[in-house]
């Protein structure tokens, strides 16, 4: 049975989203697309008919967009020096969860009990069950006294007043989260994956955020990866670790220009009233949670504001990641493929003054983005080449500016690492070694796997085909005894 929710929510998508509203790129946004397709054509060819240093054009692009970002980045981290006002204490605004899951009985258990543990626990916790045919049903009967209800409809725990499991056909991540939101009675709304365990003042970090900034529409919490398995896995589990803290110092830089586009879906609160009014979650999007955000900013603009979308420091999470090079790959392949995707139909905002800084300066940089993992791939390969073939006049610069530009990262990592731990309240130990020697490695290991990952999404998005896969975590999440 479709419900009034449902068909109200399908039809303020069908208007917010620029997939069915399609608007030509801008004059400058198709200038700035040109460019960066000419770059690479023009530095690719350098290399050649190039001679010295300018053969390797394509790797010295490569650095320059690199160090620009992290310079960016590092300028506004500054800030995170800063000492933080004191959070509110006590009950604000109602809060309700959505975990949407598939198939995640193993995991189930943890995350609803560190919800449920919470210091300020949320009112609704709505477990989203997208269609699982696995031990899910047999985990909720014996930890929170649940019995399957119909298709469609919710069930309230007799142990857990606040827990519902929405039993729904199978339909993709973003239909079962949607249907959730429906029934949401809270005006704040987490989306939580259901490997994903939030610490215990997680919550009550959501709730001061949003009470305290009545302008907020969506406050992304931070993420640290872990890997279940062996040495293998422990490598990416430190390699991701150390992503993770850089990719999400970038998402502050960009907040502070009201010109981010980027949170993690596996720990994210939103405004309902903001969610319900563009359509919630887009089910044909291969990354919703990226895509969403980019409608919320559209709407905002649209009726002459500003969409504040601010990553909240104090509000902290573990999350599975890919313990396996072929789960690591398709990872990236899909988040790559999604975010072009996103660009794709979101391409009229490319340098259209109307949307200013998202306009003139992030979707701009996201041009470059694109292309960045076949410069890194290209200037790699060139240079293993030149190496091969012996040409000392292109191998000697190249390595002068090359150790140059590590030189700069080591500084960078040392920075970037004790600005997050001043952001999360020294939550985490600063790893410094373990960092640095990372950094060291990634050139050679990480981020060509990053970049082969992001060529894969390259031809997923040409293809407009994208295959989901669920990977097996190696070693359960228990729930506490």
């Amino acid at each position: 049975m479709i419900r009034p929710a449902d068909l109200a929510l399908d039809a303020a998508f069908q208007r917010a989203s620029p997939r069915f509203h399609p608007q030509p790129i801008a004059p400058l946004g198709a200038a700035i697309v040109a460019a960066a397709t000419a770059l690479w054509i023009a530095a690719f060819a350098a290399a050649f008919l190039g001679r010295g240093l300018a053969a390797w054009s394509v790797g010295v692009a490569f650095i320059v967009y690199d160090l620009a970002h992290l310079t960016f980045v590092a300028i506004q981290a500054r800030k995170l020096f800063t000492p933080t006002v004191p959070r509110v204490e006590g009950p604000l605004l109602r809060v309700a969860v959505i975990v949407a899951a598939y198939n995640e009985a193993s995991a189930l258990g943890a995350t609803l009990a560190a919800l449920l543990a919470q210091t300020s626990p949320p009112e609704e916790i709505w477990l989203a069950d997208d269609g699982s045919d696995d031990d899910s049903a047999a985990v909720l009967a014996q930890l929170y006294g649940l019995a399957a209800p119909a298709l469609g409809e919710a069930a309230v725990s007799p142990v857990a007043a606040s827990l519902r499991w929405l039993r729904l056909p199978h339909g993709g991540k973003a239909q079962a989260l949607n249907a959730a939101l429906g029934r949401v009675e809270a005006p704040v709304v987490v989306t939580v994956d259901a490997d994903t365990q939030l610490a215990p003042d997680a919550i009550a970090v959501i709730r001061d955020a949003f009470a305290r900034d009545p302008a907020l529409a969506v406050g992304g919490g931070l993420l640290e990866p872990r890997c279940r398995g062996g040495a293998l896995a422990r490598g990416l589990q430190a390699f991701q670790r150390f992503e993770y803290v850089r990719n999400f110092l970038a998402r502050f830089a960009w907040s502070q220009l009201d010109a981010l586009l980027l949170i993690s879906g596996a720990f994210a609160a939103f405004r309902v009233a903001d969610l319900r009014e563009v359509g919630g979650f887009d089910p044909e999007s291969w990354v919703e949670d990226y895509e969403l955000i980019h409608r919320l900013h559209l709407r905002a603009r649209q009726h002459g504001g500003i969409a504040r979308v601010r990553i909240l420091g104090a509000a902290f999470a573990t999350t599975d990641a890919p313990a396996s090079l072929p789960a690591f790959l398709r990872q990236r392949r899909r988040w790559f493929a999604g975010f072009l995707q996103t660009q794709y139909w979101n391409r009229a905002i490319i340098g259209a003054p109307r949307y200013g800084a998202l306009g003139l300066a992030m979707l701009p940089f996201k041009c470059l983005d694109a292309a960045a993992p076949i410069f890194g791939l290209t200037s790699f390969a060139m240079l293993v080449g030149f190496i091969a073939t012996g040409r000392v006049g292109v191998i000697a610069p190249a390595t002068g500016i090359a150790l140059a530009k590590l030189g700069f990262d080591l500084v960078n990592m040392a920075y970037s690492v004790e600005a997050y731990r001043r952001w999360t309240g020294a939550r985490t130990p600063r790893r410094l070694g373990a960092a640095l020697v990372c950094l060291l490695l990634e050139p050679f290991t990480f981020l060509p796997l990053r970049q082969i990952g992001a060529t894969l999404g390259w031809g997923a998005f040409l293809a407009g085909r994208m295959e989901w896969r669920a990977d097996p975590v190696a070693t359960p999440a228990r729930a506490p005894e």
